[in-house]
């Protein structure tokens, strides 16, 4: 894929005689429905709008439901093994704050240029984090998930491939925080590239929101990679090196053909694409999704949420004077519609059995 964006530059060849310039045009890429293709559904750290996210039984469910690939994201433990955690710190989504045997684990670190307390994962072996269990991580809007509290365990990026394979599924792996643990000797490119080559995945997808390591991996794997872009701030890695670009930056023509000579799509806030005003109500869509195709690239959004909170103004439903109208479900399916019809490629679901039923409704 990278090739392909390579031979749509415009190449200069010195031959004998002289200097000729050779101009290679490609024609824009088509979205993946026009390919003949559907848009794919991404289970968002597996089925994390029906269990507690990043567990093997969220991913069970995610292929239940017909997920395309199932998402984790990576950390590293103490001894150098990947695990699906949303995040290192694990006081949220583990029982780790009620086990004794580890209260002298709970620590202060700079992470990503701000302090977080609480317990890390690069602070214990593989072997203690298995003797945690998984817990829902906002039970106020996921009450429902509080049910399966307890029951799993933090499962490793090779148990997460194991069962994608098992299943026929791709995966599609975040490498959280890379500058951060490149810092502390725990990189986390080689162990996940280790993995990948072990089991000789095909379907994957590589992501990060950083920039470094994404153009580190470009030389290392063809693996498609996938740059990620919040609705506003900057790339770590930019802004450790003192970099005043951001990812508005990045989102321009330019940005995207910077973004383009190293990867092979976007994952974009849904907000890139239809901005929401100070009320949360949709504005008139962006031109990134047509932008980014122009650049041989293609365009995955994250996060499509069942819960009213986490939905467009528009697309909420019920009575705002319930109590339970945060977290009812609102209008998902009209809203993943929607940003079907601009042309994205791919959406991250909390739900993927929604994001599948649309996807199937639009082929028919």
């Amino acid at each position: 894929m990278r090739m392909r964006r390579l031979l749509a530059s415009v190449l200069a060849g010195v031959v004998a005689g002289g200097t000729v310039a050779v101009v290679l045009i490609q024609t824009p890429p088509a979205t993946a429905e026009r390919r003949g293709q559907a848009p794919i559904v991404i289970g968002h750290r597996g089925a994390s709008a029906h269990r507690p996210e990043h567990t093997l039984l969220a991913y069970e469910a995610a292929i239940a439901m017909g997920a395309d690939y199932i998402e984790p994201d990576l950390v590293s433990t103490k001894d150098h093994v990947l695990v699906a955690r949303h995040e290192n710190e694990i006081s949220g989504t583990t029982d780790v704050a009620t086990r004794p045997e580890f209260a002298d684990r709970r620590t202060t670190k700079p992470i990503d240029g701000r302090p977080v307390t609480g317990w890390f994962t690069e602070d214990f072996t593989l072997a203690e984090l298995k003797t945690l269990r998984a817990k829902e991580r906002v039970p106020d809007l996921r009450p429902d998930n509080t049910a399966f509290d307890g029951l799993a365990e933090i499962p490793t990026f090779e148990e997460v491939v194991q069962l994608a394979l098992k299943h026929g599924v791709g995966v599609y792996p975040e490498t959280k925080h890379p500058t951060y643990f490149d810092s502390i000797n725990l990189s986390l490119e080689e162990p996940l590239l280790e993995v990948l080559n072990k089991y000789r995945v095909r379907k994957a997808y590589i992501q990060s929101f950083e920039t470094a390591n994404l153009r580190d991996l470009s030389g290392k794997t063809r693996l498609p990679l996938i740059q990620l872009i919040t609705a506003t701030g900057a790339p770590y890695d930019w802004v450790a090196a003192k970099d005043p670009r951001t990812y508005d930056d990045m989102v321009k023509p330019e940005g995207l053909r910077e973004v383009a000579s190293y990867a092979d799509g976007i994952g974009v806030d849904t907000r890139r694409v239809v901005p929401v005003d100070a009320a949360g109500k949709t504005l008139p869509p962006t031109t990134i999704v047509a932008d980014a195709h122009r650049k041989g690239l293609d365009v995955h959004v994250w996060t499509i949420r069942n819960e009213n909170s986490q939905l467009p103004a528009d697309f909420r439903m019920g009575n705002p004077a319930s109590p339970v109208y945060a977290r009812a479900t609102g209008d998902v399916m009209g809203w993943l519609s929607k940003l079907l019809e601009l042309g994205i490629d791919g959406a991250f679901c909390d739900d993927p059995g929604m994001g599948r039923a649309v996807v199937a409704k639009r082929s028919l």
